[in-house]
This record gives structure tokens, C-alpha cells and sequence, in this order.
């Protein structure tokens, strides 16, 4: 897998995440601990495309150097 195609479906999992995130919050008896796992999934996600992010960042630095 591409590192585009990788960031990718990080992205859209993060999005899926989000949107049942969202539903559950919404559901008149909401499941505090499906709530809490959604969350810790989401942020694991955007702690990696962050560290991809900076990784592709100082790459890119070290090639133009």
C-alpha cells in the first residue's frame, strides 16, 4: 500500500469513527464506555497521521538539504 493510498484510509476511518461517534452521543441511553473506545481509537488514528505528517515533513527537509 501507497503511503497516499495508507493516509487515505487512516482518513476514512477517522471519519467513520466520527460519524458513530456522533450517533451513539445521540442516543437517548448513549454507552458512555462505546463513547469513551471511539474516541481512543479516533485520537490513535490522528496521532498517526500526525507522526506520517511529520516524518513526510523532515523527509522532504533532508532531501532539499
Amino acid at each position: 500500500m501507497s503511503l497516499a493510498a495508507h493516509i487515505a484510509t487512516l482518513e476514512i476511518k477517522h471519519a467513520k469513527l466520527d460519524e458513530l461517534l456522533n450517533d451513539e452521543s445521540h442516543r437517548p441511553m448513549s454507552d458512555f464506555t462505546v463513547i469513551q473506545t471511539l474516541k481512543k481509537q479516533k485520537l490513535l488514528i490522528k496521532e498517526e497521521l500526525e507522526r506520517i505528517s511529520h516524518n513526510e515533513h523532515r523527509v522532504s527537509k533532508d532531501d532539499a538539504a
